[in-house]
Protein backbone atom coordinates (compact mmCIF):
# COMPACT_ATOMS: atom_id res chain seq x y z
CA UNK A 1 0.00 0.00 0.00
CA UNK A 2 1.10 3.56 -1.16
CA UNK A 3 2.45 5.65 1.89
CA UNK A 4 0.60 9.42 1.77
CA UNK A 5 3.11 11.64 1.24
CA UNK A 6 1.36 15.34 2.09
CA UNK A 7 2.84 18.34 0.29
CA UNK A 8 2.01 21.88 1.57
CA UNK A 9 2.50 24.70 -1.23
CA UNK A 10 1.59 22.23 -3.87
CA UNK A 11 0.40 24.91 -6.00
CA UNK A 12 4.01 27.21 -5.13
CA UNK A 13 6.96 26.69 -6.86
CA UNK A 14 8.54 23.90 -4.05
CA UNK A 15 5.32 22.62 -3.96
CA UNK A 16 4.69 21.32 -7.48
CA UNK A 17 7.81 21.04 -7.96
CA UNK A 18 7.98 18.42 -5.63
CA UNK A 19 4.38 16.80 -6.97
CA UNK A 20 5.70 16.69 -10.74
CA UNK A 21 8.79 15.08 -9.33
CA UNK A 22 7.30 12.06 -7.50
CA UNK A 23 4.32 11.76 -10.19
CA UNK A 24 7.15 11.19 -13.07
CA UNK A 25 9.52 8.93 -11.04
CA UNK A 26 9.03 5.51 -11.51
CA UNK A 27 10.01 4.35 -7.66
CA UNK A 28 8.83 6.82 -5.93
CA UNK A 29 5.45 7.54 -7.81
CA UNK A 30 4.82 3.52 -6.52
CA UNK A 31 5.76 4.45 -3.02
CA UNK A 32 4.02 7.18 -2.74
CA UNK A 33 0.41 8.71 -2.78
CA UNK A 34 0.26 12.40 -2.80
CA UNK A 35 -2.00 14.37 -0.72
CA UNK A 36 -1.67 18.21 -1.96
CA UNK A 37 -2.22 20.59 0.48
CA UNK A 38 -3.51 24.07 -0.39
CA UNK A 39 -4.95 27.14 1.15
CA UNK A 40 -8.08 27.24 -1.65
CA UNK A 41 -8.79 23.88 -3.49
CA UNK A 42 -11.02 25.93 -5.87
CA UNK A 43 -7.88 28.15 -7.19
CA UNK A 44 -7.34 27.30 -11.04
CA UNK A 45 -4.13 25.63 -10.39
CA UNK A 46 -5.60 23.68 -7.44
CA UNK A 47 -8.14 22.61 -10.20
CA UNK A 48 -5.71 21.54 -12.36
CA UNK A 49 -4.13 19.65 -9.40
CA UNK A 50 -6.70 17.44 -8.97
CA UNK A 51 -6.83 15.70 -12.09
CA UNK A 52 -3.44 14.15 -11.03
CA UNK A 53 -3.38 13.55 -7.16
CA UNK A 54 -6.11 14.16 -4.15
CA UNK A 55 -5.90 17.84 -2.96
CA UNK A 56 -7.37 19.15 0.58
CA UNK A 57 -7.80 21.94 2.37
CA UNK A 58 -5.12 23.54 4.69
CA UNK A 59 -5.34 26.59 5.76
CA UNK A 60 -3.10 27.66 9.23
CA UNK A 61 -5.70 29.92 11.01
CA UNK A 62 -8.26 26.99 10.93
CA UNK A 63 -6.13 23.59 13.06
CA UNK A 64 -8.71 21.33 12.43
CA UNK A 65 -8.14 21.62 8.42
CA UNK A 66 -4.17 20.92 9.17
CA UNK A 67 -5.37 18.15 11.52
CA UNK A 68 -7.75 16.55 8.90
CA UNK A 69 -5.05 16.70 6.14
CA UNK A 70 -2.92 15.29 8.23
CA UNK A 71 -4.38 12.21 9.06
CA UNK A 72 -3.06 9.06 7.77
CA UNK A 73 0.00 10.52 6.44
CA UNK A 74 3.03 9.13 6.34
CA UNK A 75 5.70 11.87 4.80
CA UNK A 76 5.29 15.41 5.11
CA UNK A 77 6.96 18.59 2.93
CA UNK A 78 6.47 21.59 4.83
CA UNK A 79 7.14 25.08 3.25
CA UNK A 80 6.04 27.97 5.37
CA UNK A 81 5.32 30.51 2.00
CA UNK A 82 8.34 33.76 2.54
CA UNK A 83 6.26 37.12 3.14
CA UNK A 84 8.61 40.11 4.10
CA UNK A 85 4.69 41.31 5.70
CA UNK A 86 4.43 38.12 7.69
CA UNK A 87 4.94 38.58 11.42
CA UNK A 88 8.05 36.94 12.66
CA UNK A 89 5.93 35.35 15.29
CA UNK A 90 3.32 34.36 13.11
CA UNK A 91 5.68 32.36 10.78
CA UNK A 92 7.32 30.29 13.48
CA UNK A 93 4.04 29.31 14.80
CA UNK A 94 2.81 28.18 11.43
CA UNK A 95 6.01 26.28 11.34
CA UNK A 96 5.97 24.73 14.89
CA UNK A 97 2.49 24.05 15.16
CA UNK A 98 1.93 21.94 12.11
CA UNK A 99 5.21 19.77 12.96
CA UNK A 100 3.26 19.36 16.30
CA UNK A 101 0.27 18.36 14.77
CA UNK A 102 2.06 16.08 12.34
CA UNK A 103 3.59 14.78 15.45
CA UNK A 104 -0.29 14.13 17.20
CA UNK A 105 -1.56 12.59 13.38
CA UNK A 106 1.52 9.66 13.91
CA UNK A 107 3.40 11.39 10.69
CA UNK A 108 6.52 9.90 10.55
CA UNK A 109 8.93 11.92 8.71
CA UNK A 110 9.25 15.81 7.81
CA UNK A 111 10.95 17.36 5.39
CA UNK A 112 11.01 20.77 5.93
CA UNK A 113 11.95 24.05 3.67
CA UNK A 114 14.53 25.76 5.80
CA UNK A 115 16.88 28.47 5.34
CA UNK A 116 20.08 29.61 6.61
CA UNK A 117 20.38 31.45 9.95
CA UNK A 118 21.60 34.77 9.19
CA UNK A 119 21.82 36.77 12.95
CA UNK A 120 23.49 33.60 14.36
CA UNK A 121 26.10 32.83 11.44
CA UNK A 122 26.91 36.35 11.59
CA UNK A 123 27.20 36.74 15.35
CA UNK A 124 24.42 39.26 15.63
CA UNK A 125 25.94 41.54 12.63
CA UNK A 126 22.73 41.21 10.60
CA UNK A 127 19.92 41.28 11.94
CA UNK A 128 17.22 42.31 9.72
CA UNK A 129 16.55 39.14 7.61
CA UNK A 130 13.92 37.82 9.69
CA UNK A 131 12.40 34.94 7.00
CA UNK A 132 15.57 33.26 6.73
CA UNK A 133 16.50 33.52 10.87
CA UNK A 134 12.63 32.09 11.41
CA UNK A 135 12.42 29.50 9.23
CA UNK A 136 16.21 28.18 10.57
CA UNK A 137 14.64 28.54 14.15
CA UNK A 138 11.77 26.55 12.95
CA UNK A 139 14.21 23.79 11.94
CA UNK A 140 15.70 23.70 15.11
CA UNK A 141 12.45 23.08 16.85
CA UNK A 142 11.61 20.71 14.28
CA UNK A 143 15.00 18.87 15.07
CA UNK A 144 13.90 18.15 18.82
CA UNK A 145 10.63 16.26 17.99
CA UNK A 146 9.93 13.19 18.32
CA UNK A 147 9.50 12.11 14.52
CA UNK A 148 12.08 11.35 11.73
CA UNK A 149 13.24 14.84 9.64
CA UNK A 150 15.44 15.83 7.17
CA UNK A 151 16.01 19.34 5.30
CA UNK A 152 16.29 21.33 1.82
CA UNK A 153 17.90 24.47 2.07
CA UNK A 154 17.19 26.27 -1.33
CA UNK A 155 19.34 28.97 -2.87
CA UNK A 156 18.22 31.94 -4.83
CA UNK A 157 15.34 31.25 -7.34
CA UNK A 158 16.77 31.96 -11.17
CA UNK A 159 12.89 32.41 -11.45
CA UNK A 160 13.65 35.81 -9.09
CA UNK A 161 15.19 37.22 -12.51
CA UNK A 162 11.91 37.33 -14.20
CA UNK A 163 9.51 37.70 -11.16
CA UNK A 164 11.41 39.92 -9.63
CA UNK A 165 12.15 43.03 -11.56
CA UNK A 166 15.16 45.06 -9.57
CA UNK A 167 17.18 42.58 -8.84
CA UNK A 168 17.77 41.65 -12.74
CA UNK A 169 19.73 44.25 -15.46
CA UNK A 170 17.74 47.64 -16.00
CA UNK A 171 18.04 49.85 -18.97
CA UNK A 172 20.71 52.40 -18.88
CA UNK A 173 19.36 54.25 -21.89
CA UNK A 174 21.77 54.00 -24.24
CA UNK A 175 21.00 50.61 -25.46
CA UNK A 176 23.03 48.59 -22.64
CA UNK A 177 21.88 47.30 -19.31
CA UNK A 178 23.16 47.43 -16.20
CA UNK A 179 23.29 44.75 -12.85
CA UNK A 180 23.64 46.81 -10.03
CA UNK A 181 24.09 45.11 -6.35
CA UNK A 182 25.94 46.93 -3.15
CA UNK A 183 28.15 43.87 -2.73
CA UNK A 184 30.84 43.48 -5.41
CA UNK A 185 31.02 41.33 -8.68
CA UNK A 186 32.79 38.02 -6.99
CA UNK A 187 30.10 37.75 -4.65
CA UNK A 188 28.46 34.34 -5.08
CA UNK A 189 25.32 33.30 -5.12
CA UNK A 190 23.72 29.65 -5.24
CA UNK A 191 20.89 29.44 -7.93
CA UNK A 192 18.67 27.47 -8.62
CA UNK A 193 15.23 26.02 -10.73
CA UNK A 194 12.84 26.58 -8.27
CA UNK A 195 9.98 24.80 -10.19
CA UNK A 196 12.36 22.37 -12.13
CA UNK A 197 14.75 21.02 -9.60
CA UNK A 198 12.85 21.31 -5.71
CA UNK A 199 11.68 17.64 -6.43
CA UNK A 200 15.01 16.15 -7.53
CA UNK A 201 16.72 17.10 -3.91
CA UNK A 202 13.54 16.21 -1.66
CA UNK A 203 13.33 13.19 -4.19
CA UNK A 204 16.61 11.88 -2.83
CA UNK A 205 15.13 12.02 0.49
CA UNK A 206 12.11 10.38 -0.39
CA UNK A 207 13.41 7.31 -1.81
CA UNK A 208 16.20 6.86 0.99
CA UNK A 209 14.88 8.33 4.17
CA UNK A 210 17.35 6.64 6.42
CA UNK A 211 19.99 7.60 4.41
CA UNK A 212 19.70 11.74 4.82
CA UNK A 213 17.60 11.55 8.40
CA UNK A 214 18.86 14.66 9.99
CA UNK A 215 21.07 16.06 6.91
CA UNK A 216 20.33 19.25 5.00
CA UNK A 217 20.53 19.35 1.48
CA UNK A 218 21.62 22.91 0.73
CA UNK A 219 19.73 23.25 -3.24
CA UNK A 220 21.71 24.61 -6.69
CA UNK A 221 23.18 24.12 -9.23
CA UNK A 222 26.50 25.41 -8.51
CA UNK A 223 27.82 28.80 -7.11
CA UNK A 224 27.65 31.60 -9.59
CA UNK A 225 29.26 35.05 -8.98
CA UNK A 226 27.56 38.38 -10.14
CA UNK A 227 29.99 38.32 -12.82
CA UNK A 228 28.99 35.26 -13.89
CA UNK A 229 25.71 35.92 -14.04
CA UNK A 230 25.61 39.17 -15.67
CA UNK A 231 27.85 37.88 -18.32
CA UNK A 232 25.40 34.68 -18.52
CA UNK A 233 22.17 37.04 -19.19
CA UNK A 234 24.13 38.88 -21.55
CA UNK A 235 25.10 35.91 -24.06
CA UNK A 236 21.33 34.79 -23.87
CA UNK A 237 19.49 37.93 -24.05
CA UNK A 238 21.86 39.13 -26.74
CA UNK A 239 22.30 42.39 -24.87
CA UNK A 240 24.90 45.12 -23.35
CA UNK A 241 24.86 44.19 -20.04
CA UNK A 242 27.88 45.26 -17.46
CA UNK A 243 27.99 44.92 -13.32
CA UNK A 244 27.93 47.94 -11.54
CA UNK A 245 28.95 47.84 -7.62
CA UNK A 246 26.80 51.02 -5.80
CA UNK A 247 26.75 51.93 -2.42
CA UNK A 248 24.45 50.53 -0.19
CA UNK A 249 22.30 53.62 -0.14
CA UNK A 250 21.77 53.81 -3.60
CA UNK A 251 20.76 50.27 -4.50
CA UNK A 252 18.12 50.10 -1.43
CA UNK A 253 16.59 52.88 -3.68
CA UNK A 254 15.81 50.42 -5.80
CA UNK A 255 14.35 47.79 -3.87
CA UNK A 256 10.16 48.32 -3.85
CA UNK A 257 9.73 45.91 -1.10
CA UNK A 258 11.83 44.21 2.12
CA UNK A 259 14.42 46.73 1.90
CA UNK A 260 16.48 45.81 4.50
CA UNK A 261 15.85 41.91 4.16
CA UNK A 262 17.46 42.47 0.59
CA UNK A 263 20.59 44.54 2.14
CA UNK A 264 21.42 42.83 4.95
CA UNK A 265 20.71 39.36 2.90
CA UNK A 266 23.07 40.34 0.43
CA UNK A 267 25.85 41.86 2.43
CA UNK A 268 25.42 38.18 4.32
CA UNK A 269 26.21 36.83 1.63
CA UNK A 270 29.28 38.50 0.22
CA UNK A 271 30.92 38.29 4.09
CA UNK A 272 29.69 34.68 4.94
CA UNK A 273 27.98 32.85 1.82
CA UNK A 274 24.64 31.95 1.34
CA UNK A 275 24.43 29.56 3.38
CA UNK A 276 27.35 30.10 5.66
CA UNK A 277 30.96 29.15 5.70
CA UNK A 278 31.96 26.15 3.53
CA UNK A 279 28.51 26.94 1.19
CA UNK A 280 30.90 25.53 -2.13
CA UNK A 281 31.60 22.39 -0.46
CA UNK A 282 27.82 21.82 0.68
CA UNK A 283 26.08 22.70 -2.56
CA UNK A 284 28.75 20.08 -3.88
CA UNK A 285 27.50 17.38 -1.65
CA UNK A 286 23.54 18.52 -2.46
CA UNK A 287 24.41 18.23 -6.21
CA UNK A 288 26.23 14.39 -5.58
CA UNK A 289 22.67 13.56 -3.64
CA UNK A 290 20.47 14.59 -5.74
CA UNK A 291 17.74 12.41 -7.65
CA UNK A 292 18.65 13.64 -11.32
CA UNK A 293 21.20 16.81 -12.41
CA UNK A 294 20.33 19.74 -11.63
CA UNK A 295 19.48 22.69 -14.12
CA UNK A 296 22.47 24.99 -15.21
CA UNK A 297 21.74 28.79 -15.03
CA UNK A 298 22.69 28.33 -19.04
CA UNK A 299 20.32 25.44 -19.74
CA UNK A 300 17.64 27.47 -17.41
CA UNK A 301 17.77 30.75 -19.54
CA UNK A 302 17.85 28.55 -22.74
CA UNK A 303 14.17 27.06 -22.07
CA UNK A 304 13.23 30.26 -20.10
CA UNK A 305 14.10 33.17 -22.11
CA UNK A 306 14.70 36.23 -19.74
CA UNK A 307 12.83 39.52 -21.37
CA UNK A 308 14.74 42.52 -20.07
CA UNK A 309 12.58 45.64 -19.09
CA UNK A 310 13.14 48.53 -22.11
CA UNK A 311 13.67 45.30 -24.69
CA UNK A 312 11.19 45.58 -27.27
Amino acid sequence: MSKILAVFGATGQQGSSVVNFVLNDPELSREYKIRAITRDPDSEKAKQLKEKVEVVRGEWTDRASIEAALTGVHTVFLITTFSPVNDYEWQYSTSTTTADIAVEKGVKYIIFSTLANVKKISGGKYTKVGPFDVKAEAEDYIRGLPIRSAFVNLGSFMENFAQQPFVSPRPVGDGTWVLERHTSAKTQFPLIDAVGDTGKFVGAILADPDKYEGQTFHAAAALYSLGEITATIAKHTGKTITFKQVSAEAWAQTVPWATEVFVEGFSFVEEYGYFGPGSEELVAWAVKNARGKPTTFEEYLEAHPLKLAGSE
